[in-house]
């Protein structure tokens, strides 16, 4: 059965809570959308970045704002209890593009971040 679109559009208002820790420099919003035992995963200026979602708390309250950032979210995929959506990120702290992908799961009937992995745009590596 496929999914009724205002799930897709709760997905897109979970994901939000990323997009706007990022926008604001403010892990706290970020924070109610992971689980506690969510992971990470990617290459951050080439070193890889793995283990616990922390890690990306500390990393968004760290850089802080930029107006200048710019998000796109796209609800890639949503089944009954999974979810997957990629967020397109430019200007990350002034300087780094991401692409993102949350692997997202509906618990207690809330859409939750369980996992995210992320790409860095080459061109926006510092070595």
């Amino acid at each position: 059965m496929r999914t009724e679109i205002k799930e897709y559009r709760a997905v897109e208002e979970a994901a939000m809570k990323f997009v706007r820790s990022v926008a604001e420099g403010d892990s706290s919003h970020a924070r109610e959308l992971f689980i506690d035992e969510a992971v990470l995963f990617g290459y951050l200026d080439g070193r890889l970045e793995h283990g616990s979602i922390e890690q990306f708390y500390r990393n968004v309250d760290s850089v802080g704002a930029d107006a200048g950032f710019r998000a796109r979210i796209d609800v890639l995929d949503v089944e009954e209890t999974l979810a997957v959506v990629r967020v397109l990120e430019e200007n990350w702290g002034g300087r780094i593009d991401f692409t993102d992908y949350l692997l997202m799961m509906k618990i207690d009937g809330e859409w939750r971040c369980v996992a995210k992995a992320y790409n860095q745009n080459s061109n926006t590596i510092q070595k």
